[in-house]
């Protein structure tokens, strides 16, 4: 096919796209599952699954978080011995003595 030849079928082509009009484009949507259209201030329709993907993630996540509180409670107490605060004099706390009015 000569140059000539494309070209002209490209121009056919070009003319067939603006005879036709506008177009209305389709929507399209990314599965066949379920779409939950959006209600203007209504709470979403949730599925069953989706119900329990949320209450299992939650679930794991509190177990996760009090799991290693309780076996690895310095992570978030602190890596040092806890003072004992009866061996405290009366100078260190601010405390004073008991003959001063």
């Amino acid at each position: 096919m000569s140059f000539f030849g494309r070209t002209l079928g490209i121009l056919r082509t070009g003319t067939q796209l603006f005879r036709r009009g506008p177009q209305r484009i389709p929507t399209r949507k990314a599965s066949d599952g379920p779409h939950i259209e959006p209600l203007y201030r209504q709470y979403p329709q949730l599925t069953k699954k989706q119900k329990f993907d949320a209450e299992f993630l939650s679930g794991a996540m509190w177990f996760w978080i009090l799991w290693h509180l309780w076996h690895d409670s310095d992570a978030v107490l602190g890596h040092f011995p806890w003072p004992d605060a009866s061996e405290w004099t009366d100078a260190e706390l601010g405390i004073p003595p008991d003959d001063e009015e």
